[in-house]
C-alpha cells in the first residue's frame, strides 16, 4: 500500500536551497519547500510502502550533503481546500 509522507529537515545554516534541489531529484520525493521555523525544509514524499519510506530516508537521505536532522511523519488523510480544486464550468 502507498505511503505518503512529509519529512522535515533541519540543515546547515544557508544551504536550504541546495538541499533542497537534491531532494526534488529523487523519483519519491513530490515537492520539496524551505520553511521557516524549527526545521529549514519539508519534503512530500510517496512510497510504494512502509519499507520503502524507511529505505529512502534511512539510505538515499544520508547522502544529500548538509542534513543534519530529520523527522518523517507519515499522512493519515489528506483534505483539500477550494483553491485546489479544479474550477467548475
Amino acid at each position: 500500500m502507498a505511503v505518503l509522507a512529509y519529512v522535515l529537515f533541519k540543515v546547515s545554516s544557508g544551504t536550504e536551497r541546495e538541499v533542497a534541489q537534491k531532494l526534488i531529484e529523487f523519483d519519491e520525493v513530490l515537492q520539496a519547500d524551505i520553511i521557516f521555523g524549527e526545521y529549514d525544509v519539508v519534503a512530500k514524499l510517496l512510497t510504494a510502502d512502509l519499507d520503502a519510506l524507511e529505505g529512502f530516508v534511512s539510505e538515499k537521505v544520508r547522502t544529500v550533503p548538509n542534513v543534519l536532522v530529520t523527522s518523517t511523519m507519515i499522512i493519515s488523510r489528506e483534505y483539500r481546500g477550494k483553491g485546489s480544486r479544479p474550477k467548475a464550468k
